[in-house]
């Protein structure tokens, strides 16, 4: 079994998850007392966010990159990081290693594609709905993507900081979600991307009635998958 590197804490609620599902799905494949070799470096999630508002990319960059950096010298043979934002910087931290880096964006790719779905409705944090990186991993596939409108986009991004990210599950944050969804539905979205690692906490499959893509999950399996290759 190879060993999984995360880099966490963007935020720890989510990260707690991908723990929980890579440590359960190793069991479950392997059966007995089985779980993941794991390595797991939490930053200060106060400073990227501070480093993100400011547009501080090379900032966030330095910080995500010594972490892994860090994960790779312990010893793991490939490393996640645990929130679709940080994917923006992905490229550069995967250039100062020499193990892989599973890139969220392109296994969630890989997850709609297989489903044979080619629009799907994207939310997540503002950064992942309007800048390139998301989208240009989606088009790789030959998938388009539908995102809110600025409004939304706000609102979206201001549920995210404000709430999820802090554990936070309002049920009006989730009716509004669930009618977002259902409009972007409306709009020619065949599934939606839950594009931040903090949706899932609050959005399950059997609360929409288009396909759900769990980025946590998808992301933890992949995860799972490399750790038991051969």
């Amino acid at each position: 079994m190879k060993t999984i590197g995360l880099v966490g804490g963007t935020s720890w609620i989510s990260t707690v998850d991908y723990y929980r599902i890579i440590n359960q799905q190793i069991n479950n494949r392997l059966g007995g007392d089985e779980a993941a070799k794991l390595i797991l470096y939490s930053v200060n999630f106060g400073e990227i966010k501070k480093l993100t508002q400011q547009d501080n990319w090379e900032g966030v960059a330095s910080i995500i990159t010594a972490a892994a950096q860090a994960v790779e010298k312990a010893g793991a043979d490939c490393v996640l990081l645990c929130a679709n934002t940080m994917h923006h910087i992905a490229d550069k931290v995967q250039a100062q290693l020499s193990i892989p880096l599973l890139h969220i964006a392109k296994e969630t790719a890989k997850a709609i594609k297989s489903k044979g779905i080619d629009t799907v409705a994207l939310l997540g944090t503002k950064y992942t709905m309007q800048l390139p990186f998301y989208k240009d991993s989606l088009m790789e596939q030959g998938i388009r993507t539908i995102v809110p409108d600025d409004i939304n986009i706000q609102k979206v991004n201001a549920t995210i900081y404000d709430e999820l990210g802090k554990g936070i599950l309002l049920p009006q944050t989730k009716e509004y979600y669930l009618q977002l969804i259902d409009d972007l539905s409306k709009q020619g979205a065949e599934g939606v991307i839950l594009g931040c690692t903090e949706i899932p906490l609050l959005i399950k499959q059997e609360d929409c009635s288009i396909p759900v893509f769990d980025t946590t999950f998808i992301h933890a399996s992949a995860a799972v998958d490399y750790a038991l290759q051969d």
